[in-house]
């Protein structure tokens, strides 16, 4: 257990018997009233956020979560199948705890995966990911340097704003925080 006013964003807590991952706490101490500390915090089940406000004297259970490194290997339609890289384990995760990630997972993508009591709780994508066009407009001749975009396909469904000289079949880096082409891979 720890004090509320040692919450720090990144940090998961135990709330309400939920888990929750701290995004942003402020600790404040208006004049002649009791401190407190203003949490915004994500629940990891469900993604919502919520604020709570904390006296300075609350305590919180902190929760440690055990991270291995997995490896994603196919997709069923229903499940996601990984493996452990050191023991070689297979598992699967369903696409409600997967969310929005399911469309970075490519054949051989290496994830971290947070357990909690030995149940997976969430997956950590790298910065960015290698995919193939597989459908986009044809690319036109001396667009290098031009600021227009088209809308291109990848191969798991994830529609990305590329370059104009970019055409399919192409591999390019796609960042998994906004979704966005980087570069040609």
């Amino acid at each position: 257990m720890i004090s509320a006013t040692q919450l720090r964003p990144g940090m998961v807590v135990k709330f309400n018997n939920e888990l929750h991952s701290v995004f942003s706490m402020v600790h404040r101490t208006p004049g002649n009233l009791r401190g407190f500390v203003q949490a915004k915090m994500r629940n990891i089940r469900s993604g919502s956020m919520m604020e709570h406000r904390f006296s300075s004297e609350d305590k919180v259970e902190r929760i440690s979560l055990d991270e291995q490194e997995m490896e994603y290997l196919y997709d069923d339609g229903e499940f996601f199948y990984f493996m452990n890289t050191e023991t070689f384990e297979q598992m699967h995760l369903t696409r409600d705890l997967l969310g929005d990630s399911t469309l970075y997972l490519t054949p051989n993508l290496r994830v971290a995966v947070e357990f909690y009591e030995g149940k997976p709780i969430s997956v950590e994508l790298p910065a960015a990911v290698e995919m193939t066009v597989v459908e986009t407009e044809p690319g036109l001749k001396g667009a290098t340097v031009s600021n227009v975009t088209k809308p291109a396909k990848m191969e798991t469904g994830l529609m990305v704003q590329v370059p104009a000289f970019v055409n399919e079949g192409e591999r390019i880096r796609v960042s998994t925080s906004e979704g966005s082409y980087l570069e040609r891979a």
